[in-house]
């Protein structure tokens, strides 16, 4: 069953409507299809129409979506082979950030990225997807594994935030966050960073520092949350829509301003109506932008990314 958004309601009314119609015609035997298809006609087109014209505010709740494809999925539908490594070396390993080798089609790469969770027990073991210093750390070791094999890295950023409890930054926090930028810019192999829900403050950048940064269609990416920056400007959360629209927070925003590289496309209505779909359509364009990648030496590879952050705001 899809969890349905407070804009989605229309589109929940008539699909309740269908789904009443088809349990009338299992139990009276009641020829309703000509009805049942008029309505799925609608109900098509008023989801096509709906997410067509989505607020940035909108885009952010469909970002953060209970049912949209997580970390896992992706590796389930768009990778192969997934081989995952643990731990930092140094405190602990952090399942808020998972990585591993993995296949992406024929080739060879270090997948790592965040994994929120899907139900309270997943949510809390993956501590909603908010990585802490060991996470960020296994993701430098991960970083340092794949250059010294020569694999490409790809990253998928899905978090709020780095977590920001006391713990966290007793071990470093910021310290670690900034090392994993330093590495993401350092790589001597290709890295391609997808965006592919909430890309939030420097939790996302320290995995999204790459060649190129691509971004899902209702994804979202900011230096702080909208709720956090209408606390900060208006002394209220309530104006988060006001703030997500000042804030260019989605993928169509920020391709225009060159903070991300490339948008791709999500079935209708959304990733989570469909994330076999969606994974797929990530992975075919990931696997395009490693390709893209592959022929350029260590020296370009770092030189471009450096100067590709360094345009940003220019």
């Amino acid at each position: 069953m899809i969890s349905y958004l407070d804009f989605e309601k229309p589109v929940a009314a008539l699909e309740e409507r269908i789904a009443q119609l088809r349990s009338v015609n299992a139990l009276h035997d009641v020829d309703v299809a000509s009805e049942i298809g008029r309505l799925e006609t609608k109900s098509a087109e008023l989801l096509a129409s709906t997410y067509a014209s989505l607020s940035p505010w909108q885009k952010t709740q469909v970002a953060r979506h209970p049912q949209r494809p997580h970390f896992r999925d992706y590796v389930a539908h768009a990778f192969s082979d997934f081989m995952p490594l643990g731990g930092d070396r140094l405190y602990a390993d952090d399942l808020a950030i998972m990585g591993g080798f993995a296949r992406l089609g024929e080739r060879r790469v270090m997948l790592i990225g965040h994994e929120k969770g899907h139900d309270t027990k997943t949510r809390i073991a993956h501590n909603f997807g908010m990585g802490k210093p060991e996470g960020y750390r296994k993701a430098i070791r991960l970083m340092e594994l794949a250059s010294r094999f020569g694999l490409p890295v790809v990253t998928l950023v899905d978090t709020s935030g780095a977590f920001p409890g006391i713990e966290a930054e007793e071990r470093g926090q910021a310290e670690a966050i900034a090392r994993a930028t330093e590495a993401c810019l350092a790589l001597r192999v290709p890295m391609v960073a997808a965006i592919v829900g909430e890309g939030g403050s420097g939790g996302a950048v320290a995995l999204a520092s790459a060649n190129r940064v691509l971004m899902l269609e209702h994804a979202v990416y900011s230096v702080i949350s909208p709720e956090g920056c209408a606390s900060i400007l208006w002394r209220t959360s309530e104006r988060a829509a006001d703030a997500a629209q000042a804030m260019k927070v989605t993928a169509q925003d920020l391709k225009r301003i060159n903070v991300i590289d490339r948008i791709v496309k999500e079935p209708l209505g959304g990733a989570h109506r469909d994330s076999v779909a969606a994974a797929r359509l990530l992975g075919q364009a990931l696997a395009e932008e490693v390709d893209a990648l592959a022929p350029k030496s260590a020296e370009q590879l770092v030189a471009a990314r450096e100067a590709r952050f360094l345009a940003i705001g220019g």
